[in-house]
């Protein structure tokens, strides 16, 4: 398998990490409109948004820097990358795992104002985690 640098393998999974930023932004911005159709009042739908931003720094400062760094040190620990190992198997398992309990929860939330609320609040939720926590590649590139 072609070998790689560390750097290479860092940039990667920056990419994916805000891929899942992207992603996640334009569904939960999606659901939170959806839900606005539906008939929920400006006040919760704003309460839902800060609470998800709320939510997401917190978790993006504590757990999601935390596994960041812990990659990043995985990354640097190799002795020859290939390019395959910015991630672990089991996180790209778990990602899929995530997309598909995203996209059922999406299909069964439909017509449900408060199910299209909440999945909307944890998705920025988790969205802004990932954006607070990818800072992590930047802050350990400069070390």
């Amino acid at each position: 398998m072609i070998t790689t640098s560390a750097s290479v393998l860092k940039l990667l999974a920056a990419l994916v990490w805000y891929c899942g930023v992207v992603v996640l932004v334009i569904k939960s911005t999606t659901l939170f409109i959806a839900s606005k159709d539906l008939g929920v009042n400006t006040g919760a739908l704003f309460f839902a948004i800060a609470v998800a931003i709320t939510v997401g720094l917190i978790k993006g400062k504590t757990l999601f820097s935390a596994i960041c760094l812990k990659n990043l040190q995985r990354i640097d620990s190799l002795s020859k990358p290939k390019i395959y190992q910015f991630y672990r198997p089991r996180f790209f398992l778990f990602l899929a795992l995530m997309i598909t309990t995203g996209v059922t929860l999406g299909r069964a939330a439909q017509q449900n104002v408060y199910f299209l609320l909440g999945l909307a609040t944890i998705e920025l939720s988790v969205a802004t985690a990932l954006f607070i926590s990818s800072f992590r590649f930047f802050k350990r590139s400069n070390q």
